[in-house]
């Protein structure tokens, strides 16, 4: 059984109409009014801070009116807009439909995120995850990205800015699982696969990640190759929702990995309570810890807290071979980075 919110994705539509523009000041009116004159849109004055604007494709006027550089934030949010398609009348229950500049600005980024999923336009790329003991590859962390219509790539910083302002990080956040584990099936990977999720897009895990359960089985993935990545953990305040998160992947048979360990003072506890197959150590504790006595000590407290619990160590973001070494000695069991091998389209096979 299916929700609402699983189906439907945001869209700002895209024909002809008028605009009526409501602004909480009469000052901001009159900047409305200097950017209509300047870009010579055709406008009706309905009092001294409302206005009405025909237009001949919403989006393309939203996108400018979006960007225009004289309107601040608070001003966004003190503009109201109302797009009303040929032959809708204006009334009470229009009228409710009514948004700020600012939130029509959020909608944007979504219906550009809408759209790239529709299209089936997310695609993955794979860093390679080293074993230390052998050098050899253990798996690879799949890495989200959008391709546009000119075949530019749109890396992750934009899609999830995009998901967040949009109030869409639920259907990005399922839609680059899902990508992981088919792009993952199509590159023939055989070995682990890590796949970021982001806890607080996830309300109940056995309803929202059916899904991704589904494409797992299909696939005919090993579940014990499958790695869900837990991200922005420190962000997180309800340790026991993540919890049930982990614990669900763990009973469908996959493994489960914590990010960025030592980057935030609860780190250690989060270890404690959550008890991940995995922990990835934070790319700021690796960065020349070769050199930095404090990171040196905080990486061998969470080894420690790690062999203790029979979790995996993973140290992120090695960059030079006297990091590699170091890690090495102090007891990490995986490492990845730009040392090993960047994100690639094409998985790199041997290291």
């Amino acid at each position: 059984m299916s929700c609402l919110k699983c189906q439907t994705l945001p869209s700002i539509p895209k024909s002809e109409g008028n605009v009526i523009i409501s602004c909480a000041v009469s000052e901001l009116a009159d900047k409305i009014k200097d950017y209509l004159s300047l870009k010579e849109f055709h406008y009706q004055i309905e009092d001294s801070e409302t206005l009405s604007v025909n237009i001949e494709e919403f989006f393309s006027f939203l996108e400018a009116l979006c960007t225009f550089h004289n309107f601040t934030r608070v001003e966004r949010e003190g503009i109201s807009l109302l797009f009303l398609e040929k032959g809708v009348s204006l009334s009470p229950s229009t009228l409710k439909l009514m948004k700020t500049l600012q939130q029509y600005r959020d909608l944007m980024g979504a219906t550009e995120l809408s759209t790239l999923i529709e299209k089936g336009a997310l695609t993955a790329h794979f860093q390679p995850i080293v074993n230390m003991k052998n050098n050899t590859i253990y798996g690879y962390e799949s890495l989200a990205r959008g391709v546009s219509d000119d075949g530019n790539l749109i890396y992750p910083d934009t899609l999830f800015r995009w998901g967040r302002e949009g109030n869409m990080l639920f259907y990005l956040d399922r839609a680059c699982r899902e990508t992981s584990l088919k792009t993952a099936a199509v590159k023939n990977i055989s070995s682990k696969v890590f796949i970021n999720f982001i806890p607080t897009a996830i309300y109940d895990p056995q309803h929202c990640l059916q899904s991704t359960v589904k494409w797992a089985k299909q696939l005919d993935f090993d579940p014990k190759n499958i790695i869900f990545e837990v991200i922005e953990s420190d962000y997180v305040s309800d340790l026991d929702h993540l919890k049930k998160i982990l614990d669900f992947y763990k009973s469908q048979g996959f493994m489960v990995a914590l990010d960025d360990v030592g980057s935030g003072y609860s780190s250690l506890n989060m270890i404690a309570k959550l008890l991940p197959d995995i922990v990835k150590i934070d790319r700021d504790i690796i960065d020349h810890i070769d050199i930095n006595i404090v990171n040196q000590s905080i990486f061998r407290a969470i080894v420690q807290i790690a062999k203790e619990n029979n979790i995996i160590v993973l140290a992120e973001g090695i960059e030079r071979a006297e990091e590699a070494n170091f890690c090495a000695q102090e007891g990490a069991d995986l490492a990845q980075g730009y040392y090993y091998g960047k994100p690639s389209a094409e998985p790199i096979r041997k290291i």
